[in-house]
C-alpha cells in the first residue's frame, strides 16, 4: 500500500539524516520525498498496516509528519 504524508523536510540533508532511520525501520520498502511539492510529500510503499510508525520516526527527530487521505 502506497501511504502519503505532509511534512516539515526541507532539505536533502535531512533526507540524508532521516535515511538510515527510515530503512531501517521499514525494510525493504520504497520510499522518497518530493521537496518541491508545497507539502514536502513523503511517499511511501510499504506492507505495514501501521502508518503511525513512519510519523514517528520523523516526530521523533522534530519535523513535523501527518498522514494524507
Amino acid at each position: 500500500m502506497i501511504y502519503v504524508f505532509k511534512t516539515s523536510v526541507q532539505t536533502e540533508n535531512e533526507v540524508r539524516l532521516l535515511k538510515p532511520l527510515l530503512d531501517n525501520a521499514l525494510a525493504k520498502i520504497d520510499w522518497n520525498f518530493d521537496l518541491e511539492d508545497c507539502d514536502r510529500i513523503l511517499r511511501a510503499d510499504t506492507p505495514l498496516e501501521n502508518p503511525e510508525r513512519i510519523v514517528e520516526i520523523l516526530n521523533q527527530k522534530g519535523f513535523a509528519c501527518e498522514e494524507l487521505d
